[in-house]
C-alpha cells in the first residue's frame, strides 16, 4: 500500500466534547454548539476564523446545513459525510488533509449523532441499501462470531473466554467511572457482567457498546502555526484509512478471528508514524470496542499481542489504566457510549487530554508522565469480514 501520509505536517490546537448519553432534553443543534463552542475556546479562536468545516454523522442530518444552520456559519465551506462507525476518524481525516495541502490554515473537523430520537435501539436498524443479497443480521449477532471463533482456533475454554470477555468489559467500565463525560460512570462487578442476560451467542448486555447521543471536534492548523495558538498542541503522525473487499462471509478461509482491513491499516499506521513496536512505543491506545470479543481480536490485529496471546495478556492486566499498554483509558465504546458521528474525534479527544497530561485525577496514564509522547486510534464500520478500518496515530511533540 502505498501511502506516503503527512506526517508531522498538521496539528489539533483545540479540542471539544460534550457528555455522552441519553440527551433528552437536546437536540443535534444543541450538541454540535456545546462541542464547537468548547474547541474553539480551547484554541482561543473564534468560529470565524475557521476556513472550513467537515462535519461527520450517519443519521443525525444531511448536507453541511446541519452544521451551518446552528452555528450560524458565514457562507463557509462545509462538506458532510458518513463512513460506518468511522465516521467521525474519517470526517477529521479529511479535514486533516485539507490543512496539508495547503488549501486552508485552519479548519474544524466535527461529528455529531443524536441516536437516541432515532429510533435506533442497536439491534433493530433500517436495511443498508443493496441488492437483496446481503444478509439480515443484528450487528451483537455478526460480532458473537469472533468469540466460539478465537475460541476454537486458539484452543481456549468456553469458560476461560467468558473470564476474558467479562474482563474487557469490566475493564472499560472501570475506567469510565473514572470520566465525568462518559455514559455510563459506574463500576460493574465481574460477576455481574458474567450473568448479564445474552443478546447474541455468548454475548450478553455488557458486552455491547451503548447507544448514545453526543458530538466531539478538533481544531486543526499547520504545524508550523501550531505554538500561535496553544503551548501543547498535538501533530498527527499517521493517518490510514482502507475498505475492505467485503468477501469475508463468502470467503471460506475467512475464519472470524481477524480483521484484515485492521491490519492493513494498522501496518500502513506504523510505515507513516515511523513506529517498529507499537506496544513500546505507544503510550495509549483507543480502539473500537464495540463489543468485547472486538477488542480481543483488535489486540492482535495492532500489534499490541502475538496471535493466539491475547487472552492472555487480557487476564493479565497488560491493556488495564496502570498496565504496560493502557487501552481505552476512557471507557471506550463499552463505557464512554457510542454516538457513531462523534466516537472517532472522541477518541482523539482522550489522546489530546492524556498527552497533555490533563485527564482528570485518577485516571492519567503512568507511561506518559514517564516520557512516551504517542496515542493511537482505531475504528472500524460494518461487520467482520466486511468492514472498513480507520488507523491514527498522534503526538505530542514534532519529530526530530
Amino acid at each position: 500500500m502505498a501511502s506516503r501520509g503527512i506526517r508531522d505536517r498538521v496539528a489539533i490546537v483545540g479540542m471539544g466534547c460534550t457528555p455522552f448519553g441519553e440527551h433528552w432534553h437536546k437536540g443535534a443543534d444543541d450538541l454540535l454548539i456545546d462541542a464547537s463552542k468548547e474547541a474553539t475556546a480551547s484554541a482561543g479562536v473564534k468560529i470565524d476564523d475557521i476556513d472550513a468545516f467537515w462535519l461527520g454523522t450517519m443519521g443525525s442530518g444531511i448536507s453541511g446545513l446541519t452544521l451551518s444552520r446552528p452555528l450560524k456559519l458565514d457562507y463557509k465551506p462545509v462538506t458532510r459525510l458518513e463512513n460506518m462507525c468511522a465516521t467521525g476518524s474519517e470526517a477529521f481525516r479529511n479535514a486533516a488533509y485539507a490543512v496539508a495541502s495547503g488549501a486552508f490554515d485552519m479548519v474544524m473537523a466535527i461529528g455529531v449523532e443524536k441516536l437516541k430520537d432515532s429510533g435506533f435501539s442497536g439491534l433493530v436498524t433500517g436495511a443498508i441499501p443493496n441488492d437483496g443479497t446481503l444478509p439480515t443480521i443484528t450487528a451483537p449477532a455478526s460480532f458473537s462470531f469472533l468469540a466460539p471463533a478465537y475460541a476454537k482456533k486458539f484452543g481456549v475454554s468456553d469458560e476461560q473466554l467468558k473470564e476474558v470477555l467479562t474482563r474487557i468489559a469490566w475493564k472499560n467500565h472501570r475506567n469510565g467511572a473514572l470520566n465525568p463525560r462518559a455514559q455510563y460512570r459506574k463500576e460493574v462487578s465481574k460477576e455481574t457482567i458474567n450473568a448479564s442476560p445474552r443478546i447474541a451467542g455468548p454475548l450478553g448486555v455488557f458486552d455491547c457498546s451503548g447507544v448514545s447521543d453526543g458530538s466531539a471536534a478538533a481544531i486543526i492548523v499547520r504545524a508550523e502555526d501550531a505554538y500561535k495558538y496553544t503551548d501543547k498542541p498535538i501533530f498527527v503522525k499517521a493517518l490510514s484509512f482502507v475498505a475492505g473487499p467485503a468477501a469475508g462471509p463468502i470467503d471460506p478461509e475467512y475464519d472470524y478471528t481477524t480483521f484484515t482491513e485492521v491490519v492493513r491499516s494498522a501496518e500502513d499506521a506504523y510505515r507513516q508514524a515511523g513506529i517498529q513496536d507499537p506496544r513500546s512505543e505507544l503510550a495509549m491506545a483507543e480502539v473500537h470496542d464495540c463489543f468485547t470479543p472486538t477488542e480481543l481480536v483488535l489486540m492482535e490485529d495492532l500489534g499490541f499481542a502475538d496471535r493466539g496471546m491475547a487472552w492472555k495478556e487480557v487476564l493479565a492486566g497488560t491493556y488495564d489504566l496502570d498496565g504496560e499498554l493502557a487501552v481505552n483509558p476512557d471507557g471506550g465504546l463499552k463505557s464512554f457510549g457510542h454516538p457513531i458521528g462523534a466516537s472517532g474525534l472522541r477518541m482523539l479527544f482522550e489522546a489530546w487530554l492524556q498527552l497533555r497530561q490533563e485527564a482528570p485525577e485518577g485516571r492519567s496514564i503512568a507511561s506518559i508522565k514517564a516520557g512516551k509522547k504517542l496515542a493511537l486510534t482505531h475504528n472500524l464500520g460494518g461487520a467482520p469480514g466486511s468492514c472498513v478500518s480507520f488507523v491514527s496515530v498522534v503526538g505530542s511533540e514534532p519529530s526530530a
